[in-house]
Formats: structure tokens, C-alpha cells, sequence
């Protein structure tokens, strides 16, 4: 079983550290980020059954759109994370933003499905960035109490763009051009952070990991109004506060002693989580067709309410429990809910969406610590490669169960599907049991590392 952190003592200066208004402002401009994210990625499954008519897609078209994005979160995760942690988490956190914005502009006049495909590609490659870099610096300057009920807010709001695109696409999506407006509708919210974040400043902790101490102090006197713990965050770094050229850490030192535990767990529970939520919310309108719903449009804008209200009371339980705690029960909850919808597939409408608004009650609040983990389970030097990382590869199981569903549900029926994407629940379950560590009380300012 992992080591979990020893817990802080009582009453130090970073439990009682206050909430300030810069905290706010760099919380709502991440807020921003994950709205526009949700937004971005949901209307692609809200516009896909109008394109299908007009550009008269297969099947592998489908899939290859539905899942595109998602694969370029995976290079944008895995690059740019890394790319975080050599040049900075500030630059990065404004100038994805307008490649996101300019490309989802584009999908307006993207009639090919070759060239909506590269524009989403492109749309996914910035998002990795923010998926990368902003839950990053956000967890490096906010209050370490209040750190997971921020974080787990930013899929709070994720939830919100998600939805809004759901409902936006299942009442605005008549006619031949509806579809390729509401994909450009998401140029607005990616505009709107874009300007907002101008002005952010650098990460102290990272400007220490690389040996610019004034620069932090700055910073942390300016924006914080209080004297940067300089030796907390140069053991965050694995270096000195007065050396001028750390070393630079690559994405081996994700796989070395004493972190190589936390890296495979982040691996296992992040993609586990998301296979089934992308792949099922994507295709929500054909799995309701094929449970026989009479009244798909109706019920779709329940799981969508659920999805919200899941997310907010989730925040409770985030904010209250321990992070392994709150994993493994959830895993444990969404497991018996697949397996449920798939025993009664062929039961009444009324009884068989039990289980569903269940899952999506749970898997909605779960998704929460997908953004509160994985910043707690890697030190400075390594935390936006580290959290980039865990971003892509969940993104590639992603983007594999959103391009394998259709075709499941095809040749297997909604049951059988339902049955294999609780098995992979399942195996999220069995990897948080052998190796979630406990972080709820670790500073991001030291890391959590196993013998």
C-alpha cells in the first residue's frame, strides 16, 4: 500500500494563510479556461448528429471527430507540459488561448471533414496546455486549505461549458449551417479569457526552481501581500535557493524512485475516470435510442442537470474527505451503476435511468479530483510535465472509448457496452486500492514521495 504524506502540524503559516483577491482573480481566470474547455469539447457531440446529415460522415468520420479533440489534448498535454516547466507556467497560461480561440473561429467555414478535423486537432492541442499549466499554477499559489475546493471547482465549471453546449445543441441544432455556428460560439468564452488573463504573473514557486528568488519574492510581496517561504519552495524544486542554473528535470524523473508510484496511480485513475464519462456523454442521444427512451431530448437534459448538481455537491465531499478516500468509494459507486444499467437495459424507461442519473450524479462530483490530484502528486520542478502527462495519456483512453463506443454499441448493444466500460471503472477501483497516496494535508511546496 503507498505511504501517504505526513500530515502538517496544526496551526501553520500556510493553514492560516488568508484568501486574497489575487487568489480570486487567478481562480476565475482558470474558471474561465475550464469553461471554455467544457464548452469546447461538449458541442462537438451536440453538432456531431446535424454533421453527419450534411457532410454525410461514416461511421469512422464520427469517431474521428468526436475523439479529435482529445487526441490533440494528448500532444498538447504531453508537450507543452513539459514545455511549462522549462520556460514557465505564465506564458504558456496566455498564448494557448489564441491558437484555441483563432481555430475555433475557423470551424465556421471547415465544410471538409478533413479540415474540421485538423482545426479541432489544433483547438485540443491549446487546451492541453491549460490542462497542463492551469490547474498548475493555480494549485502553486493558492491556500493549501482551500486548495481542493478550488481545484475541484475548476470541473465545476468545466461541467457548466459541457452542459451549456448539450443544451445549446439539442434546441439550436436545426438546420444545414446550425451545426458549424455553434462550433464557432466557442470562439467567445476562449476570447473573453484570453483578455482577461493578461497581466498574470509567473509562478514564485517555479521562478525559485530556477533560481530567480528576487523575481518571487516580488511577486509573492506584490500580488500575495507576504514574504515567500523561499526554502520550502527550493525543496519543492530539488535545488538550492541561490543556484542560478538548476537542473533540468525530464520526464525519466516521472518514473524514478520515490515518484514512479504516484505517476502509474495518476495514470490509472485519471483514465480510468474519463473513458466512460467522454465516451458516454459524447454519444448520450444513441445510447438513449437504444435503451428505447420515448423522450430522448427529455432526458437528456435531466443527465445534463444531474452533471451540474453532481459537481457542486461533489465539491462538499472533495473538500471534506481525503483524496483516497473520496477516489476509491467513487470508483466503487460508478462500477455498480454501469453494471446496474446494463442488467436492466431492457427494462422500463423510468426504471433503468435510475442507475444512469446515478452515475452521472457520482462521476460528475468524482471528476472533481481529476483536478485536485494530480497537481498534489509531483513536486515543483516536475508538476506541469508531471500533470501534462497524466493529462495526455487520460486523453488517449479518452479518445479510444469515444471511437470505440459507437462502434460497441453497434455490434454489442448498449448492455454489453455498458458491461466492459464498468470493467474499466473496475480497474480504477483495484489501482487506487493498491497505490492512492493520501495528499489532502501536503503542501504543494514539497511533494509527495514513496519509499
Amino acid at each position: 500500500m503507498a505511504a501517504g504524506p505526513t500530515a502538517p502540524p496544526e496551526g501553520t503559516a500556510a493553514d492560516r494563510e488568508p484568501l486574497r483577491a489575487f487568489h480570486l482573480r487567478i481562480t476565475a481566470t482558470t474558471f474561465g479556461a475550464n469553461f471554455s474547455d467544457g464548452y469546447a469539447l461538449g458541442i462537438i457531440g451536440a453538432a456531431l448528429p446535424t454533421l453527419t446529415t450534411t457532410m454525410r460522415l461514416s461511421g469512422v468520420w464520427q469517431g474521428l471527430l468526436g475523439s479529435s479533440a482529445l487526441i490533440g489534448l494528448f500532444f498538447g498535454s504531453i508537450v507543452l507540459g513539459r514545455v511549462g516547466d522549462l520556460i514557465g507556467r505564465q506564458k504558456l497560461y496566455l498564448y494557448n488561448f489564441i491558437l484555441i480561440t483563432v481555430a475555433s473561429a475557423l470551424q465556421l467555414w471547415s465544410h471538409d471533414p478533413a479540415v474540421l478535423f485538423a482545426l479541432r486537432l489544433l483547438i485540443g492541442f491549446g487546451l492541453g496546455a491549460d490542462y497542463a499549466v492551469g490547474p498548475t499554477l493555480l494549485s502553486e499559489f493558492a491556500p493549501r486549505r482551500l486548495r481542493g475546493v478550488l481545484l475541484g471547482s475548476l470541473t465545476v465549471l468545466w461541467t457548466v461549458g459541457y452542459v451549456t453546449a448539450n443544451i445549446l445543441g439539442t434546441y439550436l441544432s436545426e438546420g444545414d449551417s446550425s451545426a458549424h455556428w455553434l462550433l464557432a460560439s466557442a470562439a467567445l468564452p476562449a476570447l473573453l479569457v484570453l483578455l482577461i488573463r493578461i497581466g498574470t504573473p509567473e509562478s514564485p514557486s517555479w521562478l525559485v526552481s530556477r533560481g530567480r528568488v528576487a523575481e518571487a519574492q516580488a511577486i509573492s510581496r506584490r500580488y500575495l501581500k507576504t514574504e515567500l517561504d523561499v526554502d520550502a519552495a527550493a525543496i519543492a524544486a530539488q535545488t538550492l535557493p541561490h543556484e542560478a542554473a538548476p537542473p533540468v528535470h525530464g520526464y525519466g524523473q516521472l518514473f524514478a524512485p520515490g515518484q514512479a508510484r504516484n505517476t502509474w496511480f495518476g495514470v490509472a485513475f485519471y483514465s480510468a475516470l474519463v473513458l466512460p464519462y467522454f465516451a458516454i456523454y459524447t454519444f448520450v442521444p444513441t445510447i438513449l435510442s437504444g435503451l428505447q427512451v420515448s423522450d430522448p431530448d427529455l432526458q437528456n437534459l435531466l443527465l445534463n442537470l444531474f452533471l451540474l448538481l453532481g459537481g457542486v455537491v461533489g465539491l462538499w465531499f472533495v473538500q471534506k474527505m481525503g483524496r483516497r478516500s473520496f477516489t476509491i468509494g467513487s470508483f466503487a459507486v460508478l462500477t455498480a451503476s454501469l453494471l446496474a444499467l446494463a442488467a436492466l437495459s431492457d427494462a422500463s424507461a423510468v426504471l433503468l435511468m435510475i442507475p444512469f442519473l446515478l452515475y452521472t450524479f457520482v462521476m460528475s462530483g468524482a471528476s472533481n479530483i481529476t483536478q485536485v490530484y494530480p497537481p498534489e502528486l509531483f513536486p515543483t520542478a516536475l508538476r506541469a510535465s508531471g500533470v501534462g502527462f497524466l493529462n495526455g495519456t487520460s486523453r488517449v483512453a479518452s479518445a479510444v472509448g469515444t471511437f470505440v463506443l459507437p462502434v460497441s454499441l453497434s455490434a454489442l448493444g448498449v448492455g454489453w457496452s455498458m458491461v466492459w466500460l464498468a470493467g474499466v471503472l473496475a480497474l480504477g477501483l483495484f489501482a487506487s486500492l493498491a497505490w492512492a497516496p493520501e495528499t489532502k494535508h501536503a503542501s504543494t511546496q514539497e511533494g509527495i514521495h514513496h519509499p
